[in-house]
């Protein structure tokens, strides 16, 4: 992937869907928390796979409930931040995080193999490793899947809100990760299986966005959207990044 003379300095991931199988585990919160929303009001259409994608993967919690709600053109006050009103965006919210954090209790978190194949062979070649997520429970879930120390630098929703960096599809939290690996964008890949954070890869001027479609939930949909975005390669195994990327990369570097 990288051209000729070029070297990539660092790799930087998307948590969930990306190193950790938590999609799954937030798409059920999310489903029973907007389902139950959707049967009190009389909506008959349930959240599904296709509304996860295109309106909570990827952004903060309370922005993915206003993208989801206006989605049905519904508007609801925003409530207090502790909220747990089923009729506010943050008690909508909330109630989410309430069920993914009993499913955290319950569960210890699986992570792809190859993604942590990819990740032990970059560092291996001397390649810096970066993880970002716009989850606050991002510490409490790389911990759980047990590879919080295979990075060399973090950048979650905890650290968003400190900083006050702007959510995907802007390039503020990849910058930040590019930032403390000690690297600039044009030396980064970026991976991501959320269409807001590949449209962010594109945006921030990042050398190569990989974009991997896991679910594959509608054909081939997904990974057009993922293309749409600015996606350099999709995929569906990070496997191929070894072959395509390694090799040039570790080229560049002798």
């Amino acid at each position: 992937m990288a051209r000729p003379g070029t070297t990539i300095k660092a790799v930087i991931f998307d948590m969930d869907g990306v190193v950790t199988k938590s999609m799954r585990a937030h798409f059920a919160a999310w489903k029973d928390v907007f389902d139950a929303f959707l049967k009190q009001r009389g909506d008959a259409k349930p959240f599904t796979m296709e509304d996860y994608f295109a309106y909570v993967d990827g952004v903060p919690r309370f922005d993915g409930v206003r993208r989801f709600l206006a989605s049905r053109s519904i508007d609801l006050p925003e409530g207090a931040p502790d909220s747990l009103d089923g009729d506010t965006v943050h008690g909508l919210g909330n109630r989410k995080n309430m069920r993914f954090q009993a499913w955290l209790e319950a569960n210890t978190v699986p992570k792809y193999k190859d993604a942590l194949d990819l990740i032990h062979t970059l560092r291996g070649q001397g390649v810096k490793v970066g993880v970002f997520s716009a989850s606050r429970n991002a510490e409490r879930v790389l911990t759980s899947a047990g590879v919080i120390n295979l990075f060399d630098a973090k950048v979650d929703g905890s650290d968003a809100a400190k900083l006050a960096l702007a959510p995907k599809p802007d390039p503020a939290m990849l910058i930040e990760t590019a930032k403390r690996l000690g690297v600039t964008p044009g030396d980064t890949i970026v991976v991501e299986d959320a269409v807001s954070g590949v449209a962010a890869g594109a945006a921030g001027g990042f050398r190569h966005v990989v974009g991997i479609d896991r679910e594959q939930i509608d054909a081939d949909t997904h990974a057009q959207a993922l293309r749409a975005a600015g996606a350099d390669v999709v995929t569906r195994d990070l496997g191929c990044i070894l072959n395509l990327c390694l090799p040039k990369a570790s080229e560049a570097q002798r």
